[in-house]
């Protein structure tokens, strides 16, 4: 049986990748960026004004003058104007280009203006450069602002349209097909009779791809019959790059999952990690190179499973940079005596310390999903250790960062 540190490595080993395509950035939110996106332009592309105001020279404030004439105004986007001489000035806005001949920027509460003349107040100290953002201070053009491997979230967007890119070559979606495996699974709007449970797993499964940007995937319920289960794994197979599959990995009767997956030629990697809750958990490869997890049926192992495997593998495949590590300390004592890892859902407060403390959230079996309604994820619990006091360090997981 894999330790959790041994199973990550076996999937990153095994798992192909899914190459890239090139995306219109208004609709790449979401991909990895699989290209180095370069300045268009120096950045700011010119001298910009950042105060409403007067451009003025200096060196004619350093020698005690105090009144100029207004040569002009001028917006942002306007062409760029010119001071003519250093008695004048140009009534500015912020982001307008700084005219020539200035080099200074007086706020306009510094100033009356009267008869086309601006005042500068009698003790008020500028400086050269005040209120102007230099051309290229940011950076030059043709310097790299991303990376490959950069998640495409709002500022990322906003980096490559600011590099006047219409398109960027972004990870390609995987198509994904999750499936839950079960005679006792009835989805909602549905009668349900007495012994049989809701269908929650596959709507779950959906929601954590889907708000993580893999829009490609939808939900199947295959019931527990062998012929029936290998028919429809065989065409779901066929059609899609990475199949989840939900409940049936155990060692009970009914758990055909594993041989059926053998029968269709998916190969085993490994099944059961030294884990709790997910220790069933099973991954392969299939013929045409399908990355296929089958996670077990039990709800809170399936989503911690999903968070601990599925979709930090979905982003290796997909070229993203590996996410730094998170800590966060216990506010209680835990102990936990089995020779497992042992994940530990949590409810996260920060201190005005800065101190990210976990409030630990037991559960009462694996199928108690309701006690993660409002946790923000998880605490990893090394198998060495069976007591972990209040105040102990732990790795964190959180449900919504991968």
């Amino acid at each position: 049986m894999l330790t959790t540190k041994a199973a990550k490595e076996a999937i990153a080993l095994a798992m192909p990748t899914f190459g890239s395509e090139p995306v219109d950035s208004t609709a790449a939110t979401g991909r990895v960026l699989r290209q180095a996106v370069l300045a268009e332009r120096d950045q700011p592309p010119f001298d910009r004004v950042t105060m409403d105001g007067i451009a003025v020279s200096y060196g004619a404030l350093d020698r005690g003058t105090r009144s100029f004439r207004i040569a002009g105004v001028q917006h942002a986007g306007d062409p760029v104007s010119s001071l003519g001489d250093d008695t004048h000035c140009i009534e500015i806005m912020t982001g307008a280009v700084l005219p020539v001949g200035s080099d200074c920027v007086v706020p306009v509460e510094r100033i009356t203006v009267s008869n086309g003349i601006a005042e500068i107040e009698p003790d008020y100290h500028a400086a050269r450069w005040q209120f102007v953002h230099l051309q290229g201070s940011d950076h030059r053009a043709g310097t790299p602002v991303l990376e490959p491997g950069s998640v495409l979230t709002a500022a990322e967007i906003a980096i490559v349209a600011s590099c006047g890119l219409e398109r960027v070559e972004a990870s390609r979606q995987p198509s994904i097909r999750v499936i839950s495996t079960g005679n006792e699974l009835v989805p909602a709007g549905k009668p349900v009779l007495p012994h049989q449970v809701r269908l929650s797993n596959g709507p779950a499964l959906v929601a954590m791809l889907k708000r993580q940007g893999f829009e490609d995937c939808c939900h199947e319920h295959l019931l527990d019959d062998p012929d029936s289960l290998r028919a429809s794994i065989r065409r779901l197979l066929s059609e899609a790059r990475v199949l989840i599959l939900s409940g049936g990995v155990s060692m009970g009767k009914a758990d055909f999952v594993p041989q059926v997956l053998a029968d269709l030629g998916v190969t085993t990697v490994f099944h059961k990690i030294s884990q709790r809750p997910g220790k069933p958990m099973w991954f392969g490869i299939g013929p045409d190179a399908q990355s296929v997890f089958a996670l077990p049926g039990n709800p809170v192992s399936t989503l911690v499973c999903c968070r601990h495997y599925v979709l930090p593998a979905l982003f290796d495949a997909s070229g993203r940079h590996a996410r730094r590590p998170e800590w966060a300390v216990l506010t209680e004592d835990v102990t936990f005596r089995a020779d497992l890892t042992f994940f530990m859902p949590v409810v996260l407060q920060s201190d005005v310390d800065g101190t990210l403390r976990a409030r630990p959230v037991p559960t009462n079996t694996s199928g108690d999903f309701t006690a993660l309604g409002g946790t923000d994820g998880y605490v990893e619990l090394a198998r060495a250790q069976s007591h972990f006091p209040q105040g102990s360090p732990v790795p964190l997981h959180r449900w919504d960062a991968p």
